[in-house]
């Protein structure tokens, strides 16, 4: 494609220099460019891609898409700002993938990635070709990619989707973040179905307050569209027991499909019942009722299986197939994630780092523990400090013993992180701090006797630790592992 086709659907640009060269890909890091590259340069949190414009040019860039100036050997397109720019050009030069996908998008402060995967489940098992991306991975197909964030930046979006489409994926599902939203990644996304979860304070570091990260997740809702065009579905899924649900319900112009436990909905769960084992519950639609006997633990499970249900149902999924596929899966990688390793004492790992998710679990734990409860938990460094009190207080009430310690500290001092987790504990005797992870799960595993339950919240699925600018190896699973049968 020629540079002046695929930039002038910009409005308000301007071309400095001349020259209209094929154009055979369009990328943000200069490491990726090659020959015939437009090269677009976004100004970031730690580097600024204009600073890069010789490197790419060097490696292949016939064109550079530019919000400052800059003196180059190349055509410039100069925009006010070029992420919305990439957005829109990722667009038009991938021929808009996702309009011929179905696309399900999931928001919210918890369970996205869990309902993602339940919902690829339901779809593959009624023979849709999927693809997924989420805080764990990208997959098309069967192929499983590294993600640098949960929500990729839109041109790597744009492509995935355009491969997703080559490759003959009929529908993709996606967590959609909050910064994803509030930072225009998702721009151009044409999203069938949108789901929310839960709002629980998280990600107040970026977002400031609570009402703003309301705002952010309402966005999903709010990009379905204005319209109702015959054979483009667009329904909005939302969470009736959580009260951000009668906002996003304002926001969208979609049609609504809600789900709750305690407040009546379109899709509810009735009678659950929870052991060690699973949960089983009724699930009732407008028109039928169906008895679901899940292998995932805890009433944040039902809820995720209600949000899946929803989607699917919405999909024009049988509520049979749904009840088929759900009742056989065995869980999510570090979502409630059992160690055995045969010991007479039970092992979670999860990725429990909010306050909400964290009480979750706990509570989970606390219906079928017979013995003591004790819980590892820790707060990343970098990120929102006003929940580390909090997370140390919910570990504390919910747990017999608690034992704060480090997760990804990153540029900060872990020792202060725990400062500021304790502050939320003062009075208690429950609990200790270890700075050392490996050290505080080793402790916990040799505290446990017989039947009691150890739950290692935060980092779940996580195969690494962030100190300071280093990442190391780090897997809450196999060091577990590895303490118990040092133990045993």
């Amino acid at each position: 494609m020629k540079l002046d086709k695929l930039t002038n659907i910009l409005q308000n640009h301007k071309k400095i220099g001349d020259g209209n060269p094929e154009i055979s890909s369009v990328e943000m890091d200069s490491r990726e460019v090659t020959n015939g590259s437009l090269f677009i340069c976004i100004d970031g949190y730690t580097v600024d891609g204009h600073d890069f414009i010789d490197k790419a040019i060097e490696n292949g860039a016939v064109a550079v898409l530019a919000e400052k100036e800059v003196e180059t050997t190349v055509p410039v397109i100069r925009v006010h700002d070029t992420k919305r720019a990439m957005a829109i050009v990722a667009n038009y030069f991938y021929n808009h993938p996702t309009r011929s996908l179905n696309l399900i998008g999931i928001t919210g402060t918890n369970g996205k990635t869990t309902i993602t995967h339940l919902i690829e489940k339901i779809l593959r098992d009624v023979g849709e070709n999927t693809g997924l991306i989420g805080t764990m991975y990208m997959k098309i197909g069967d192929e499983v990619r590294e993600v640098k964030n949960t929500t990729p930046e839109s041109l790597s979006l744009q492509k995935a989707f355009h491969e997703m489409r080559e490759k003959k994926v009929d529908t993709a599902v996606m967590e959609v973040s909050s910064h994803a939203l509030h930072l225009g990644r998702v721009r151009g996304c044409d999203f069938n179905i949108a789901v929310f979860t839960n709002l629980t304070p998280d990600h107040l570091d970026y977002h400031k307050t609570m009402e703003a990260y309301m705002y952010a997740k309402g966005l999903l809702f709010a990009q379905l569209g204005n319209t109702y065009d015959e054979g483009k579905l667009k329904v909005g899924i939302l969470n009736n027991d959580d009260p951000a649900s009668q906002e996003y319900d304002k926001m969208t112009t979609a049609q609504i499909l809600t789900y709750g436990i305690d407040t009546k909905s379109d899709v509810m769960a009735k009678d659950i019942k929870m052991s060690a084992g699973g949960t089983s519950f009724v699930l009732t639609t407008a028109n039928e009722s169906i008895e679901m006997k899940l292998k995932l633990i805890g009433k944040f499970s039902v809820y995720n299986a209600l949000a899946a249900t929803g989607a699917c149902l919405a999909y024009g999924i049988s509520l049979e197939q749904i009840k088929e596929s759900l009742e056989q899966v065995e869980g999510v990688a570090g979502r409630f994630e059992p160690v055995d390793a045969g010991q007479s004492y039970t092992v979670v790992v999860d990725y429990a780092h909010t306050s909400d998710s964290l009480e979750n679990v706990l509570k989970t734990v606390q219906e079928f523990a017979q013995g003591k409860v004790y819980v590892v938990v820790g707060c990343g460094g970098d990120r929102d400090k006003t929940k580390r009190p909090i997370m140390a207080k919910i570990a504390s009430e919910h747990s017999d013993f608690a034992v704060f310690t480090s997760d990804n500290p990153r540029s900060e001092d872990p020792a202060q992180i725990l400062k500021d987790m304790e502050e939320g504990v003062k009075g208690c005797q429950n609990y200790r701090s270890v700075i050392d992870r490996k050290e505080a799960i080793y402790d916990v595993i040799n505290m446990a006797k017989d039947n009691d339950v150890i739950v290692i919240a935060g980092k779940g699925h996580e195969t690494y630790q962030i100190v300071g600018k280093e990442t190391f190896e780090f897997d809450d699973r196999l060091v577990a592992r590895k303490a118990i049968e040092e133990r045993e």
